[in-house]
């Protein structure tokens, strides 16, 4: 296998999450532009980080329908699994927007600014069906790659794109409503566009691959118990990485200047976003690609040059005019939220690289069906964050830098410790890092 070959793979993944990560740069930056726009663009960031922490248990879905989805029978079982997720995740949300509990949640616990909380609400509530089509979206997104379909993926993420971007310039000029309400109206039509159209995109497969009349996969049908297990790790895993948010949002509200922190942490959670957007592709390309022989070499080499290249462009954006255009022209920020954006983007140089890691040592992993390895790296990483954003709080250091370096030294440890374990599932004549030997056999 060629870098090319490897390249042309990844691509439309890479176009897909960057696309998505566009998403939340384009909404803020509409809120940006409205009345109220701190105590908006606030509430906005809790209604994201709250919505994406219930639906965690299902994004990694996309690696479970990539490695397990081989035949109609295992098709039709992680259907059945996934609307089993789908009714238990909006039940949650709904329990939290619509119910007493959103207080022990937001006001108890985040400890949000009364100002900011009430805007929370409602935000919250118009999200009820997030969760539910992300993960119609990511099942069906990942039976497509496993099918060599990866295009398709790209172009639902445009859908979606075009949906919510659409959807907020339109209801900035069209109505009065408030920033935060536009916000999650317009996330609402994306995710929803963008599982319509992986919806008819699969239709193709169901008439050949997965047809009642296809061929089964040979090996063991895989059973609901199996699946179980195999996803329950991802589940936490990403369940653990999402935690990560609230407890950055929990430190910045008790730190100094909470609600501009609060305003300013969006958007550089935002921009770190679409900095790994081409980290967040490769596990499927990792899973995908590595059900072929001698595959182990070349997806090493492309992750490496990748994580060098990264390092490279967020160094530029971050020492360059690019961000400052960024911050106060594309995101119309105030003078305050700005400059403290702007003071704390040189602490996250080193993150896209470090995600590009864990994103290849994972799909190595999940491959390896070793997911409960991925679930313990993402506990150390959580452990990690916890530790030094509550040292941070004690020793009331600056809330952004703080959250920048727990985030930093968490996905380092992660890192170390995936290495270790990656190691002791490749041949002896696979090293991790190094030349690999020639094998010797009997």
């Amino acid at each position: 296998m060629k870098q090319r070959d490897v390249f042309w793979f990844w691509l439309p993944l890479f176009a897909s999450w960057l696309l998505m990560t566009a998403e939340g740069p384009i909404v803020s930056a509409t809120i940006n532009r409205l009345p109220n726009e701190v105590i908006m663009l606030a509430a906005q960031g809790i209604v994201v980080s709250l919505s994406v922490t219930i639906e965690s248990p299902i994004i990694n879905m996309l690696a479970t329908s990539t490695a397990l989805v081989r035949d109609r029978a295992s098709f039709l079982l992680v259907r059945r699994f996934t609307v089993h997720w789908m009714l238990g995740l909006t039940a949650v949300t709904v329990a939290i927007a619509f119910t007493p509990l959103f207080d022990l949640v937001v006001v108890r616990l985040l400890e949000a600014p009364p100002a900011v909380a009430r805007w929370v609400r409602p935000g919250l509530q118009i999200m009820t069906l997030w969760s539910a089509a992300i993960a119609w979206r990511r099942f069906l997104q990942g039976v497509l790659i496993h099918f060599n379909q990866p295009r398709k993926v790209a172009w639902g993420t445009a859908v979606r794109l075009l949906a919510s971007g659409g959807t907020a310039v339109s209801l900035a000029m069209l109505t009065q409503w408030p920033g935060v309400i536009i916000g999650a109206t317009s996330l609402m039509a994306g995710v929803i566009s963008e599982a319509a159209y992986a919806t008819w995109a699969i239709r193709p497969l169901l008439r050949h691959e997965l047809s009642p009349d296809s061929p089964v996969a040979p090996g063991d049908p895989l059973t609901y118990r199996q699946l179980f297990w195999f996803h329950l790790p991802l589940a936490a895993t990403t369940l653990l990485t999402l935690l990560a948010q609230p407890l950055v949002t929990f430190t910045l509200a008790r730190l100094d200047n909470p609600t501009e922190s609060l305003a300013a942490w969006p958007v550089l959670f935002q921009v770190m976003l679409m900095a790994r957007a081409a980290a967040f592709a490769l596990p499927e390309v990792v899973i995908a690609l590595s059900q072929k022989p001698d595959t182990f070499l070349p997806l090493r080499r492309f992750s490496l040059n990748l994580t060098v290249v990264l390092t490279v462009a967020i160094t530029f954006f971050v020492f360059s005019p690019t961000a400052n255009f960024y911050i106060f022209i594309v995101q119309d920020m105030t003078e305050t939220v700005g400059s403290l954006a702007m003071s704390s983007l040189a602490f996250f140089i080193l993150y896209p690289g470090l995600a590009t890691l864990t994103s290849w040592l994972r799909g190595l992993l999940i491959h390896h069906h070793a997911t409960r390895d991925v679930n313990v790296g993402m506990a150390i990483n959580l452990t990690i964050t916890a530790v030094f954003l509550f040292g941070g709080l004690a020793l009331h250091t600056p809330g952004l830098i703080t959250a920048a370096i727990a985030l930093n030294i968490a996905s380092l440890g992660e890192v170390l410790y995936l290495i270790w374990r990656v190691s002791l599932k490749l041949p002896a004549h696979l090293p991790l890092f190094g030349p690999a030997r020639l094998s010797v056999s009997n």
